[in-house]
């Protein structure tokens, strides 16, 4: 059964032109045959819109991510709100909030999410969520103005590293809870609570390439083709066959992005 990494980020400056086909024919040998790319900007999203014209396994999202709305916001809105009415994203994101590092005012980050979320309410796509120490405002959004998330429109929560309660909060919205090979670090024993408790139905898994490359390669920078290591390990959790961890993936994330 394949594999689809649910969140990369192959067209970011991490990844020349001249590698992607190489990184790509990896990615096949180890049974990863579709990849959901990330576009944060108007460069990522050009490179995308070309890769995926070579490689169709590939499917795009695009917005500002929180870290980057105060700088950016303005600039880039209106070319990702192009790019879905053009029918060129599966999805809007990674949008949300990060009061972790807080690169970009809360005030900020809670509009931009705002308009991101009605974005891809006006198009009917899902969404893709990073959110990090800002749950409280993130389902306090969901619930009092985006309802539909999670219901009649998919909410993806990406490279999840909350708690077992705030994983709980998402899962009783309907949401997806997308894990990364953080889950494989030996520290990250609360995360891999969560892993175990997140029912298949609801469990998506990625790389977030080039970044946080599980822990056998760790320190290296990330690809799809690490990806089965993260299936492997999440199946060992729940004491399952990996195969039934990529099957479910499979068709959570088919189902989620309507690929």
């Amino acid at each position: 059964m394949p594999f689809i990494d649910s969140h990369a980020h192959l067209t970011s400056d991490d990844f020349s032109d001249d590698e992607i086909e190489t990184i790509l024919q990896a990615a096949s040998l180890a049974g990863v045959e579709k990849i959901v790319n990330i576009c944060t900007d108007k460069k990522s999203l050009e490179r995308a819109v070309h890769l995926k014209e070579r490689f169709p396994q590939i499917y795009l999202t695009g917005s500002t991510t929180p870290h980057d709305v105060e700088k950016e916001g303005e600039a880039f809105f209106p070319i990702f709100e192009q790019a879905a009415k053009d029918g060129q994203l599966v999805a809007i994101g990674e949008t949300g909030l990060d009061y972790y590092y807080e690169h970009s005012n809360r005030k900020v980050q809670l509009e931009f999410a705002r308009r991101y979320f009605t974005l891809a309410l006006e198009n009917k796509l899902p969404i893709v969520i990073h959110c990090r120490e800002a749950f409280a405002d993130l389902i306090s959004l969901i619930d009092q103005e985006f309802p539909q998330f999670g219901k009649t429109l998919p909410g993806i929560l990406h490279c999840f590293t909350g708690t077992l309660e705030e994983a709980k909060s998402l899962l009783e919205r309907g949401w997806y809870i997308s894990l990364s090979g953080i889950v494989t670090f030996k520290k990250s024993v609360a995360l891999q609570e969560v892993a175990s408790y997140v029912p298949l139905d609801h469990l998506l898994i990625e790389t977030d390439s080039p970044y946080l490359a599980p822990q056998s390669k760790r320190g290296k920078r990330n690809e799809p083709s690490y990806l089965p290591e993260t299936g492997r390990f999440i199946a060992q959790l729940k004491g399952i066959d990996v195969q039934e961890v990529a099957k479910a993936t499979w068709n959570n994330t088919q189902t989620a992005f309507s690929l």
